[in-house]
């Protein structure tokens, strides 16, 4: 890639494999065109490990301002970074690269803010402290949202997932305020919980009788919006929370440290988002 002239449009962009159904652009440029911001973002779409590695070090003098993350590159993120915040540090990944003029690389993670500011736009009357907190899944996202959880408070986090082994991995690297069980086991775990998250991708639809009626459900999935979980959860009378809105508040505290404006508030990024997506709700 070529270095940028002075006065050129700030470049930044999301990686990932495969990225192409990232909705993170459409996203970014919403904000760009609203804003008038000379800017642009775009997705890259390294094949492998070292493509990324090579994508990472033309950007520590190409210009470009920043990347977000996507799977599987989180943990490597973070490893390629020469500084990192505490937060990614403790969730063992990145979801955002900054590049600084002397080209070195700055490494942070966004996704557990994101979580956590979409259940207080969602399900404002959903107190994370009062009770457990289970978790579905033991990727990579995991660990953010168990990080987020423990920082606002949460001291009883429950990871579920097929492989015990890979939940325990996050139980040993939190320690305290963390527990493993088997997705056999999952009754147990949502006993007691005031909200249950979904970040794991497939599998068996669970049931909900063992949640109380004024439990929250979440799903990190948003396409489609309201997912098979979503639609189980409200059956059974649930307040819900979805994918698209801790996608959006994720970006946001990125698009800041990218174009050096937060985005604007007043703007309404998801009904174009739903719009595009082809959702009515």
């Amino acid at each position: 890639m070529k270095h940028l002239p002075t006065g050129a449009a700030m470049v930044a962009g999301v990686v990932g494999q495969p990225i192409r159904q990232s909705l993170s652009p459409f996203l970014h440029t919403a904000w760009l065109r609203h804003m008038g911001l000379n800017g642009v973002y775009a997705p890259f779409a390294p094949a492998d490990d070292h493509a990324f590695e090579r994508l990472v070090l033309s950007c520590r003098t190409n210009g470009i301002k920043g990347l977000n993350i996507t799977a599987p590159f989180k943990e490597l993120a973070l490893k390629l970074a020469d500084t990192s915040t505490d937060l990614a540090r403790r969730c063992g990944s990145a979801n955002l690269l900054t590049f600084d003029e002397d080209g070195s690389v700055h490494a942070d993670s966004t996704d557990g803010h994101g979580l956590i500011q979409a259940f207080h736009l969602q399900a404002r009357e959903c107190d994370l402290t009062a009770g457990a907190v289970t978790l579905l899944g033991a990727g990579g996202a995991s660990r953010a949202v168990v990080a987020a959880l423990l920082d606002k408070g949460c001291r009883d986090v429950r990871i579920v997932n097929r492989t015990v082994a890979r939940a325990e991995e996050i139980v040993f690297a939190f320690k305290e305020g963390v527990s493993a069980y088997a997705l056999s086991d999952i009754d147990r775990a949502f006993a007691g919980s005031v909200a249950v998250i979904n970040a794991a991708s497939g599998g068996p639809l669970p049931l909900f009788d063992a949640l109380d009626p004024s439990a929250t459900a979440m799903d990190m999935t948003y396409r489609p919006l309201k997912t098979n979980w979503l639609q189980a959860a409200e059956a059974r009378g649930l307040t819900t929370v979805d994918g698209l809105m801790m996608l959006i508040e994720q970006a946001r505290p990125s698009f800041a440290a990218f174009y050096g404006q937060a985005p604007d508030a007043d703007f309404d990024v998801r009904g174009l988002a739903l719009e595009f997506l082809g959702e009515t709700k």
